[in-house]
């Protein structure tokens, strides 16, 4: 993976989108790369969908986007010493813009809402098609009145899947630059699910061993990655594994998931436990895509 990709965030403006950007601005820090902050902007004829510009023409930057994204700039390097901050107008609606760019970035970080946003919904809708559609690991900044959180652990779903391990991965290395422990948790059956008394027992026995199993092969995985890691395991039982997960993010400074679990579905670019996690989560989001083999 090239050593120059940036983190890139899209501000609009918004409170969201500033409060994605203060994320940005930390995780740029942590991984000594530079910042980009993005405005996608929408050609008047083109609806957001990128045109040849030879026949329209490209539309003109406004000068008041470009004045916000310069201010926003500003008040980054004030409050993030060391920090390097380059700005960028596209001319395209900001979803496509984001995924266009995650094809060069090392991490994408979108707000919870944008400009356009309604306080009922609670992801807007260029939030959930960067994080379903990008190229990279795209950070959720979930809730976002939410002051940064720095010193509760990394959390990340565990489930034996492909998805699982490659997330268990970007965990890791994500508790490794935050300095905090690995949480892996692995969410199991509630009771109330199994009705037929004589089955609880043996149930329950099977259900617990491979629950051992699960986490104990996560955990030697990272442990190989990062040996002074400090992992915990954690199993928890629920109506369901977006259920769990969104309930113990309660305690977490950053939750990771995958982008399909073990019932994903190969055209289903983000399983359902993925988007309950964006959509609820107490604390922010890390989808993990894979990067681009280059």
């Amino acid at each position: 993976m090239p050593m120059n990709r940036p983190v890139v965030v899209g501000v609009d403006g918004s409170p969201s989108s500033l409060v994605a950007a203060e994320h940005a601005a930390r995780a740029a820090l942590l991984r000594s790369r530079t910042l980009r902050l993005v405005h996608g902007y929408l050609h008047p004829f083109g609806y957001g969908v990128p045109l040849n510009p030879y026949e329209l023409g490209v539309p003109v930057p406004s000068e008041e986007a470009q004045k916000m994204l310069e201010r926003t700039a500003a008040e980054l390097t004030d409050r993030w010493p060391g920090l390097v901050v380059e700005v960028r107008q596209v001319a395209g609606g900001p979803g496509i813009t984001l995924i266009e760019e995650s094809r060069q970035a090392e991490l994408v970080v979108v707000g919870n809402r944008g400009l356009g946003g309604f306080a009922g919904l609670l992801l807007g809708s260029v939030g959930t098609q960067v994080a379903a559609h990008a190229h990279c690991p795209v950070l959720v900044v979930r809730p976002d009145e939410q002051p940064i959180p720095v010193d509760a652990p990394v959390l990340v779903g565990v489930d034996g899947s492909e998805s699982s391990r490659l997330a268990a991965g970007y965990a890791a290395d994500e508790a490794a630059l935050r300095d905090v422990p690995l949480v892996l948790v692995h969410v199991g059956p509630a009771d109330e699910e199994r009705t037929v008394p004589e089955e609880v027992e043996e149930s329950q026995a099977a259900h617990q061993a491979d629950t051992v199993r699960l986490l104990a092969d996560a955990s030697a995985a990272v442990r190989a990655e990062h040996p002074d890691l400090v992992v915990r395991e954690h199993p928890v039982r629920a109506a369901g594994a977006a259920q769990g997960l969104v309930e113990a993010s309660g305690t977490a400074s950053l939750l990771v998931v995958g982008t399909r679990g073990r019932a994903g579905f190969a055209g289903l670019l983000l399983g359902s436990v993925s988007q309950a996690a964006i959509q609820h989560a107490h604390c922010p989001v890390l989808v993990a895509h894979p990067y681009p083999v280059s």
